[in-house]
């Protein structure tokens, strides 16, 4: 085999997995910045006045909605 190149082929069924991994792992991971930064304020908040836990606790979790769409987005690649 000297002189030839080797050929690589990409296979479609490892670039969709590779999709759907960046897709769901991407979208954790910017959740769970965005949920750190949340989680202090509404923290701050609430050491001010305790009325504001349930304000706090909904905006804690409406970035998990992200990685619900990641998922999502991974289940229709694969």
């Amino acid at each position: 085999m000297v002189g030839e190149e080797a050929i690589t082929m990409m296979d479609p069924a490892g670039l969709k997995a590779i999709g759907a991994g960046l897709a769901v792992g991407l979208t954790g991971l910017a959740s769970g910045i965005a949920e750190k930064d949340i989680g202090a304020a509404a923290i701050g908040a609430m050491a001010e006045n305790e009325g504001l836990f349930g304000k706090g606790l909904i905006m804690t979790v409406i970035p998990e909605t992200i990685v619900i769409f990641g998922l999502v987005v991974a289940l229709l690649i694969s």
